[in-house]
């Protein structure tokens, strides 16, 4: 039906383009009647099996290598509170304070508040700013940490060492403190 409409339009409509009365185009029997246009379906023919084509060997994806990503070097980004510099400087001192205190601990036997009362401050606050020094040159550099991670020794592996570390630390504080003496 919707056919048989369209194709009496575009009749109508080439027979006023032209200048031509619709009429004229059309037998007189056929004019003020509604055309219907059915088509017939394709007779089927068999069909041919498709050829075996094999498909192409599949090419190794070579992607292109990533470009070393800049970081910022401005103050506030680097030291800012999702920067690159004190979560990992935290880590580093805490990993280097638990394995110290530990350490003293079991050498001499002083718990964390004798070991700084002892001339620990000192070395606390010398380690520190060395420490924060030595992580601050290269992202000031430009120079990102995960650049330079590789195998092992990955930037993320740092990262969760230096929160074990910090965890670590608070804890042996705690435990000295509810024990009321050192840990060992």
């Amino acid at each position: 039906m919707a056919a048989s409409a369209t194709l009496h339009s575009n009749i109508a409509g080439f027979a006023t383009r032209t200048g031509l009365p619709s009429r004229a185009l059309l037998p007189s029997r056929h004019v003020g009647r509604v055309l219907r246009v059915r088509c017939r379906q394709s007779e089927e023919r068999p069909q041919e099996p498709p050829a075996a084509v094999s498909p192409p060997p599949p090419q190794p994806v070579q992607t292109p290598p990533t470009p070393k990503r800049k970081e910022s070097t401005s103050f506030s980004d680097i030291l800012a509170f999702s920067g690159p510099a004190p979560e990992r400087i935290n880590g580093r001192l805490a990993m280097i304070g638990f394995v110290s205190a530990i350490a003293v601990e079991l050498a001499r036997g002083d718990d964390l508040v004798a070991q700084l009362a002892n001339g620990g401050l000192p070395w606390f606050v010398g380690t520190a700013a060395l420490l924060s020094a030595a992580s601050l040159v290269p992202l000031f550099k430009g120079v990102s940490v995960q650049s330079k991670s590789s195998g092992v020794m990955t930037a993320d592996a740092e990262l969760w060492n230096g929160r074990f570390a910090m965890l670590g630390l608070v804890a042996l504080a705690f435990t000295e403190y509810l024990k009321g003496g050192p840990l060992v």
